[in-house]
């Protein structure tokens, strides 16, 4: 078998099937696809812990964010 398949022969080489053959085919494909899908494959995510490690925040600069971020709440033109 050619190591190159692309989805573009496989959908000639089913489009040459009998419908019944077609069934066949999904019922087949589909409980290998349900499996693939059930794996999870994402990458495990890195741990945000000690992310502000040596940041110097004060509870001041805290409350001057805050006080900017909420200076104009709640607008009228909304």
């Amino acid at each position: 078998m050619n190591a190159s398949v692309t989805i573009e022969i496989v959908l000639e080489m089913a489009a040459q099937l009998s419908t019944v053959d077609k069934v066949h085919l999904i019922e087949r494909l589909a409980p290998q696809i349900a499996r693939d899908l059930s794996i999870p494959r994402s990458k495990p995510r890195k741990s945000l812990r000690g992310l502000w490690r040596g940041v110097g925040i004060t509870a001041d600069e805290i409350d001057t964010a805050r006080r900017e971020l909420w200076k104009d709440f709640p607008r009228e033109d909304i």
